[in-house]
């Protein structure tokens, strides 16, 4: 009888140590306390082992896409060999990774600096505002399932964006971040750090998007003529102060071979409003995690997220929504659009403390199947240890009606017209929620393509 051995490069992959040192070397300017972290998440990463069918925060995942082999920290890229596109605000700042590093930037107006926003990249940050960074980078441990990944993300963590509101002050134009993959196997770490202290406002975009790499006779692709596969492992930290107001938003748009894992950390103080609106159209394989932390009274969490889902696409979808304090309130509305033989998990967990009375707690799940061979699961939960809230959550999964689209192509639109104009009336519920209207028509059009293509 043959028994499997676990080895080191089984838990590593191409994440080897070299590969650490050599990522190590790079950012040894940073501070001696962000190495030391980053060395204690490489070595978690290590020891932790990969996930099993046995696990239960990956119930229903499909476990035989996910690999650790066959990537590579990328070389730095010239910005001119990338297709960049912005998300059509004008005015708004932004700043452009591509491959880990900065590429391209465009600085806050004065009046912003003179208020005290800082718009910058983390690496300046850590050197510029370490006590800062130090207090709210990461600072929330992976709870999820995939602490592997979130270890590894910290470990090769290079660069990323970092945005701090001082009190009372209310940034008037969104600010707009873009994180690229370019090439064959690149593994890429793109990270946003938000920060609104308190009575603050702000508007956050990111954008996440895979290039392959360019040579002098074209695309490097596979052989059958698609890009080859990149890794993504990304994060961010969205913090609101007492009063403050942040919103987030994320349109993930990688390319269809990549792999993709995302950690998005929610902390919500006395009277704070965040809204984390997550719009998903790329990779093959993408597993997003959200974790909103209502610490004080009158804090509010709005979790919105809308799935375009392809071809053999597979979209994990896991969240968790903490009530730590009374008086607080939560709404979590997951939509997803399921086409082909796509797939779709959600698993979400709403936590009440024993202190946390009077909270009001809302989880919805809506499934939209486009397909006979589709298949959307879903897994809802509550965890109450106070007597007096109000926690719902809910399912569908549903068809679009068949009266609906004979009522439009009576009036001589085409089949496919109306089955585009219900499926983004089914969206607009949450697209409806972007208060900047150059913002909601630019990423409404993204979704519009990807739900084409």
């Amino acid at each position: 009888m043959m028994t499997s051995v676990t080895t080191s490069a089984d838990l590593t992959g191409s994440f080897t140590p070299a590969a650490f040192a050599t990522h190590l070397e790079r950012v040894k300017h940073l501070p001696a306390w962000w190495l030391d972290r980053k060395r204690a998440a490489y070595a978690q990463f290590a020891a932790r082992p990969m996930p099993k069918r046995s696990d239960e925060g990956w119930r229903f995942s499909n476990l035989a896409g996910l690999t650790l082999d066959g990537f590579a920290l990328p070389a730095a890229i010239r910005f001119d060999q990338m297709a960049h596109r912005e998300l059509g605000v004008t005015g708004a700042d932004h700043l452009v990774f591509a491959n880990n590093r900065l590429v391209t930037r465009q600085a806050l107006d004065t009046g912003a600096a003179r208020n005290g926003i800082i718009f910058d990249t983390l690496q300046n940050a850590l050197v510029k505002h370490s006590d800062l960074v130090k207090s709210h980078l990461l600072a929330h441990p992976s709870k999820l399932g995939s602490d592997k990944f979130a270890a590894l993300h910290e470990a090769f963590l290079e660069d990323g964006a970092f945005i701090y509101v001082p009190k009372g002050v209310e940034a008037e134009l969104p600010v707009a971040v873009f994180h690229y993959a370019c090439g064959a196997g690149a593994a890429v770490f793109p990270h946003t750090l938000v920060i609104a202290e308190s009575h603050a406002k702000i508007t956050v975009a990111d954008f996440f998007a895979g290039r392959p790499a360019r040579t002098n006779t074209g695309l490097i692709a596979a052989s059958n003529g698609v890009p080859l596969q990149s890794f993504a492992c990304g994060g961010n930290d969205l913090y609101a102060g007492h009063g403050a107001h942040v919103t987030y938003i994320a349109m993930q748009d990688w390319s269809r071979e990549t792999l993709s894992f995302q950690f998005n950390a929610i902390v919500a103080r006395r009277d704070a409003k965040v809204l984390s609106l997550n719009l998903h159209a790329g990779a093959r394989q993408a597993r997003h995690e959200s974790f909103s932390q209502l610490q004080a009274p009158g804090a509010h969490s709005d979790m919105l997220a809308l799935t375009v889902a392809h071809g053999s696409q597979e979209f994990d979808q896991r969240t968790l929504q903490i009530h730590q304090a009374p008086n607080t309130s939560s709404n979590l509305l997951y939509k997803n659009a399921l086409l082909d033989q796509a797939k779709t998990i959600f698993s979400g967990l709403i936590v009440v403390d024993p202190d946390a009375q009077k909270t009001d707690a809302y989880q919805s799940n809506r499934n939209l199947m486009l397909s006979d061979e589709a298949e959307a699961n879903s897994l809802p939960g509550l965890e109450i240890q106070a007597n007096d809230v109000r926690c719902t959550h809910g399912v569908t999964s549903t068809r679009i009606d068949r009266e609906l689209e004979f009522y439009l192509e009576s009036r001589g639109i085409r089949a496919a017209q109306a089955q585009e104009l219900l499926v983004f009336g089914f969206f607009e519920e949450v697209l409806g929620r972007i208060e900047n209207q150059q913002l909601h028509d630019s990423l409404t059009e993204i979704f519009r393509k990807k739900f084409k293509s």
